[in-house]
Formats: C-alpha cells, structure tokens, sequence
C-alpha cells in the first residue's frame, strides 16, 4: 500500500451558500491509503499510521493541500489553440474561430498532436476526468479517447453531430451520423475508464432528423452519456424559437427528441425559466457553469441558486476554448464573480464542491471519484500554497482552511499544482 501526508480535504455533500460544515472533511495533518488505485482510508496520520498504514510506502507533502482530482464538466479539446481569441458573440465567434480550428481536424495526425498536448494541459491544471466536445470526424474521439486511456485517465467524449448551419465540411448527415457514432460507442464506451458522449453540437447545427437519429442512439445506449449546449446566447435562443416552433422552449427540443435524461449534460443553460430547471431536474438532467466562457463571449450569467433549488445536477465546465483557463482553480473564480453580479455567495468549499463531488454527480460518476470515501478511484492532487510568491504571502497570512482555499481559488495558477495522481500514480 502507499500512503501521502498531507493536509487533506474533501466534500461530502454540497455546502450551499452558508458553506455548511458538515458537508466536507478537513485533516490538517491527513494522510490518504492507496491501495490497487483505489482509496483504503482517509484521515488523521497519526490514528493511520499507527493502524492500517503502519507499513505503507508514505510520499511526504506536509505544508501542501492534498484534493481530490478536478472535473471539468465542459470543455473542447479541438479548440485548444484559439483559447483566447479576441471575442465576438458566440455565433461570430464560432463562425470566425471555432469552425475554422475544427476544419484542421480532417487531418488525424493533427487530431492526435493536439489530443495529447490537450490532455497534458488538463493534468498539469489538477483535472483528472473530463467531459469533452471532439469535432464532427470521428478520428477525433478516436484520438482524444487514446490520450487519455495511455495515461489511465478518467474521460468522457463523442464526435460531433452537426448536419446544418455550419461549414459543409463540418458537416455529417443523419445517417452518417448515427453510424459514426454507434461504431465509436461499440469501440470506446466502458473501454477501460472511458465513456462515451452522444454529441449534438446544439439544435441549431442540427436537424429534427439529426436529433431524432441522436435520439435512437440514447434509446438504444441507455448507459452512455450525452452532451449538448443549452441556451448560451439570446440571439441562439431567438433563432432555435424559430427553427422549432412547436416547441415550448429550447429544453423542450432536446426532451421531445429524447435526448433529456440522466446522463444529459447540457452547457450554459443561461436563459432558462422554473419549469425548464424544473424538467431537467426531474428527467436527471445537469447543466454545466461555464463563468469564464460566459463572460468572455457576454452571454450572461448563470443562476446557481435556482439550479439548486429546483434539484438541478451542477458542475463545473472551464469550455476552452470560449472559455479562458483549463484551470478550474480559475474557472471558481470567475463563478465566484458571476454570483457576486447575481447578489449570491459562492464560498470556497462549495467552488472546491463544483469541482469535485458536484461535478462528478453531475456526470453521474460519484460512486468512482469525486472525494476521499473508501472505494472510489484515488485521482488527487497536491496543491502547494509556495507555488508563486503571492500565493505564499496570502496563504500565510490566513486563518483557517476556508481561508486558505479561497486564496489559492482567486489567486493560483498551474504553480500551484505541485502534483496531479491518477490512480494512486503521478502523472
């Protein structure tokens, strides 16, 4: 067995606004058992390491913060290098940046390049599963599957569907679609830690017969997962009203299709009534936060509260590219501002909450990751308050973990990271 000491905490539960103390776990001087890649106990070092830890191989990190590893419940690994470019909204900016990005995809070799760099990002930023867009080639999940499976890590993805409104050669139809698809699902899904993703763009790039199509694959596949966007931006609204007249609202299209259910994880959901939240809670839906991505492109503001109030599965999506940061240290940050703007509290445990626990149950993947609990898989990582001179200064000067985790939430970088685990193993 290994053994890692350290300062250690975790969730157990949503804190909520008033950061409630019985929902997560804090050892100042913790110790976490590994054994075979999952975790055998998690608590004080001392009680450990004179029971059940007494002859483990123990690694060291007194002084640093061990968590568990991040989940980021929304990202794009195809758009990696146009992170960052200067914004329009967010039908501009896809037609201007995103769609042109994507065409190099048609290249494999190029799909695997940027997979690979793509998954190292998301490991040197502390995240160690992930939920993400590939293009609509289906080398693309071919590649980003195989970068992640070489390194052990826990991920999510699918190939695009998109049939209309876009480039022509971005374009699958129907048919082709839903072949591609189910042969990746057949190839991928279950393989090892790797799970795929039923991908429709958004409605707006797909047909009634596309997400019909997209629809018998989530009948016939009850246990994959599928990914969309959801109500990013007003004008996508306005037009998706008109493209679907029948439909009551934009939610109302993916649920007609059949393609609202658990496992759904939708992104954005800015523009979204009671009875929308309402009917994603009830059919086991989650929306992924996106602040940096929303802010970036001026979409709006997402409504956490009423999310969880109406029961509504959240987690946190960094979206690179739209999105600024791979980092979900970062990304709480921003949703930190976000509900500032909106006159709500977002305390540190309930960010650390967004990016472990509640992300993993938004993906329905809390009974394998997502805290410290005996049996899940033991993804961590080591967060070192020295990794930059500020952060040294800030944490030093603070006066208690809540303290210290929203200094290093608001203020820390990939420096901070001292060392991301899948598995039990540095990565």
């Amino acid at each position: 067995m290994k053994a890692w000491r350290a300062s250690l905490l975790h969730c157990l539960a949503d804190p909520g606004e008033e950061s409630d103390p019985s929902a997560w776990e804090y050892f100042e001087d913790g110790l976490l058992l590994v054994d075979d890649g999952k975790v055998v106990a998690a608590g004080d070092a001392e009680t450990l390491l004179a029971g059940p830890a007494a002859h483990a191989d123990v690694t060291d990190h007194r002084g640093r913060l061990l968590v568990p590893g991040f989940v980021d419940c929304h990202v794009h690994f195809p758009q990696l290098d146009i992170i960052g470019s200067f914004g329009a909204q967010l039908l501009d900016w896809l037609n201007q940046y995103a769609y042109p990005a994507e065409q190099q995809f048609a290249d494999p070799d190029h799909a695997r390049e940027v997979a690979a760099a793509f998954v190292d990002e998301l490991l040197r930023n502390g995240t160690t599963t992930a939920l993400v867009f590939g293009t609509v080639h289906p080398h693309s999940a071919d590649a980003i599957f195989e970068a992640a499976e070489a390194r052990d890590m826990r991920l999510v993805a699918g190939k695009v569907l998109m049939d209309s409104n876009c480039p022509e050669d971005l374009r699958d139809d129907p048919e082709s679609g839903y072949a591609e698809s189910k042969a990746l699902i057949e190839r991928w899904h279950g393989k090892g830690r790797l799970g795929y993703a039923i991908t429709p763009r958004f409605a707006l790039t797909s047909s009634p017969e596309q997400l019909a199509a997209a629809g018998r694959l989530a009948a016939e596949y009850p246990d994959v997962w599928i990914h969309t966007h959801l109500a990013e931006n007003m004008e996508e609204v306005e037009e998706i009203e008109r493209l679907f007249p029948d439909s009551r609202s934009y939610l109302d299209v993916y649920e007609r299709f059949g393609l609202l259910r658990e496992r759904a994880v939708f992104a954005h959901c800015l523009h979204m009534d009671e009875t929308d939240r309402a009917s994603m809670a009830g059919k086991g839906g989650a929306a992924a936060f996106c602040p940096t991505s929303n802010l970036f492109l001026g979409s709006g503001l997402f409504n956490l509260p009423a999310m969880r109030a109406a029961g509504v599965r959240c987690g946190l999506g960094t979206d690179v590219g739209g999105g600024t940061s791979l980092s979900l240290l970062t990304t709480a940050s921003e949703a930190y501002k976000v509900l500032h703007l909106r006159e709500h509290a977002l305390p540190a445990m309930r960010a650390l909450y967004l990016s472990t626990l509640g992300a993993a149950e938004a993906l329905y993947l809390d009974d394998k990751i997502g805290n410290f609990t005996v049996g899940k898989e033991a993804d961590f990582v080591v967060l070192d308050f020295e990794g930059s001179s500020i952060t040294a200064r800030r944490t030093a000067a603070a006066a208690s973990i809540e303290e210290k985790l929203f200094a290093l939430m608001t203020l820390a970088d990939d420096r901070n990271v001292a060392a991301t685990y899948v598995l039990g193993q540095q990565v």
